[in-house]
């Protein structure tokens, strides 16, 4: 295994407020940055001028970095303005960023003095999503550690299930259907729909990851005296049929009523596989760091879909939630944690893969040089999860050497013509 901590490409972390805004819908992400971050979060949500998202940006002008302006009272007015504006808003997180963090702006402050002004109407809160140190997605990873206290503890409250990971809400209703028919009832989703309605949790509450980069929010909840159940995370068959079985064993269900229960979803999500598997089978892919979803992602592929692994690259590694998939991987793949992005990029070229999974920063230069590229916050951004969603996230993956193979007929009759 490799360990490199060179010079890295990484996506901004404020970018998880876009899925997180979707998510929950009754919160407001106010931004407290520069111009730069405004246009950011506008051009990756692909947000149009007449929209209305539940995101914004109070930017630091050059008054606020001079000291002419009282930072503090200049959030105070805009924080007003918003909740004027948006008064079906429940919380409202004030979220940090580079330039913020750069001039010792406490929004750990800020966001207590709004709460005693706006609770209990609106709970105000606060976490960073600066990029300085972080890849994008460890933005949800600070957002839901900074709402894990604010869980409502109750003695009473029955042995419970807390799924935890922003999912999209149709993969959510899936998974809700399956732990009925397994006759597990008492399961809840963190971060849940509504930001005002959190999950009751108990003595007998345990919780799963849905998503692997939720490391400080799993510490978090662990701290509060919860079990966290092992398993694979639940992307294609192999891996959404492991982490079923594992939320299923620590529940006491019978095997063979799980096998019952996902015969007819797993057989869909098989059969959705076979095309994208006879397209990719012995295919060389190459992972960057990105997500942190780099090693599941490569066993989905490598089992599933028969792909090379070359080299699978991730941010950060935390052996003890990814150890399922640690173990899944072939014996003899070249695993990198953290990035120098010189020497990747020659290893990359010397690999010679058939696709590469890499951040927007990256694929640009990859796609001049004839290679093709698949961007890894695109598959942050769609649903993934569980079976059904199995042929779509294979499709991900064929789309761009299906695109390039277009590209390169094309090419062809137009030099023939």
């Amino acid at each position: 295994m490799l360990n490199e901590r060179g010079q890295r490409e990484v996506f901004c972390g404020l970018t998880g407020i876009i899925w997180l805004h979707r998510k929950m819908q009754d919160a407001f992400f106010l931004i407290i940055g520069s111009r730069t971050c405004a246009h950011l979060m506008q051009s990756a949500a692909g947000v149009m001028i007449f929209a209305e998202p539940r995101f914004g940006t109070a930017i630091i002008g050059e008054r606020d970095l001079a000291g002419l302006a009282d930072a503090h009272e200049e959030l105070d007015r805009v924080a007003s303005e918003v909740l004027a504006c948006r008064p079906n808003i429940r919380t409202l997180f004030l979220v940090g960023s580079c330039p913020s963090e750069v001039i010792k702006l406490d929004l750990e402050r800020a966001a207590q003095r709004l709460n005693q002004r706006w609770h209990p109407q609106v709970k105000v809160l606060n976490y960073s999503g600066s990029g300085i140190e972080t890849t994008f997605t460890q933005g949800e990873d600070a957002c839901l550690q900074a709402l894990v206290p604010h869980l409502p503890l109750s003695a009473k409250a029955p042995a419970q299930l807390l799924v935890v990971g922003t999912v999209a809400d149709v993969v959510e209703d899936q998974f809700s259907q399956l732990f009925k028919s397994m006759g597990l009832n008492n399961v809840a989703f963190f971060p849940p729909r509504r930001s005002a309605e959190l999950p009751a949790i108990g003595p007998g509450t345990r919780f799963v990851l849905a998503q692997p980069f939720l490391s400080d929010t799993a510490r978090a909840l662990q701290a509060m005296g919860m079990e966290c159940i092992s398993a694979p995370f639940p992307l294609g068959v192999q891996g959404t049929t492991g982490w079923l079985k594992a939320i299923a064993h620590s529940f006491g269900i019978d095997e063979q009523r799980v096998e019952s229960v996902i015969a007819a979803p797993k057989a869909r999500a098989l059969k959705a596989l076979e095309a994208h598997r006879a397209a990719l089978a012995n295919k060389r892919i190459f992972f960057f760091p990105d997500s942190q979803l780099e090693i599941p992602l490569a066993c989905f592929v490598h089992h599933e879909l028969g792909m090379t692994l070359t080299e699978v690259g991730t941010p950060y590694l935390n052996r003890q939630l990814m150890a399922h998939d640690l173990a899944r991987l072939p014996a003899n793949t070249t695993l990198s944690e953290g990035q120098d992005v010189d020497k990747q990029l020659q290893r990359c070229q010397q690999a010679e893969p058939d696709l590469v999974v890499c951040g927007l920063g990256l694929a640009n230069p990859l796609e001049a040089q004839g290679v093709a590229t698949k961007w890894s916050i695109e598959l942050v951004f769609s649903p993934i999860h569980g079976y059904e969603q199995a042929g779509d996230l294979a499709a991900l993956f064929h789309r761009p050497l299906k695109r390039r193979q277009l590209i390169g007929q094309r090419k062809g009759e137009l030099a023939w013509n």
